[in-house]
């Protein structure tokens, strides 16, 4: 019988310790900076040069002065592959990646030519994270994770556990989820609440 105990108190201890929580996180506007990517080529291919206070509280492509024309970019080579890292993104999935386990998720299915650039971009700027952890999806609702941060509320409306709301030009007017304005917050937000 104490050989019994013994056991189901070790397999207990045993399944605490690898029982890790799941976040998963977008990619744009979250830990890429398309938002200034968009800006920069939009500037080279059209001469025009728009502010990122001009595209406060609109949706994205809207903001420019020819909507159609900054969507045209998305679907164009390169356009993933080249964005910016988001400051501080790549030290705070260092960070979370000790006591979480990180998923990337992007709903690139829209933009069939951005999947290879994506996972690319990814192996630049965040080797750390596996092949296995990254998820490239049509609609992120499918996604069971005990966080998901996200720019956008057509993914976090239909999070399974705790959405977070990453700042975002286009969602500043948001007052639905939790809110974050950095990375610094995110982390702190997602420790505090896990």
């Amino acid at each position: 019988m104490q050989l019994i105990l013994t056991f189901v108190a070790i397999y207990c201890k045993f399944e605490f310790i690898i029982m890790r929580k799941t976040i998963a996180i977008d990619m744009d506007n979250v830990i890429a900076d398309i938002q200034t990517n968009w800006i920069n080529i939009y500037e080279k291919e059209f001469g025009v040069r728009v502010k990122k206070e001009d595209l406060l509280g609109k949706p994205e492509d809207d903001a420019f002065p020819d909507a159609v024309a900054a969507r045209s970019l998305l679907y164009k080579p390169g356009f993933f592959r080249f964005a910016p890292v988001m400051e501080g993104a790549q030290e705070a999935l260092q960070e979370l990646q000790k006591d979480f386990d990180i998923y990337i998720v992007s709903a690139a299915m829209e933009f069939p030519t951005s999947l290879f650039e994506k996972y690319e971009w990814l192996n630049e700027h965040f080797p750390f994270i596996s092949w296995k952890n990254i998820i490239f999806c049509g609609d992120k609702s499918v996604i069971d994770t005990d966080f998901l941060v996200d720019d956008h509320l057509k993914n976090l409306d239909f999070c399974k556990g705790v959405p977070v709301l990453f700042t975002a030009g286009h969602n500043i007017n948001v007052t639905k989820h939790n809110r974050v304005d950095n990375w610094v917050e995110a982390v702190d937000f997602i420790r505090t609440n896990a």
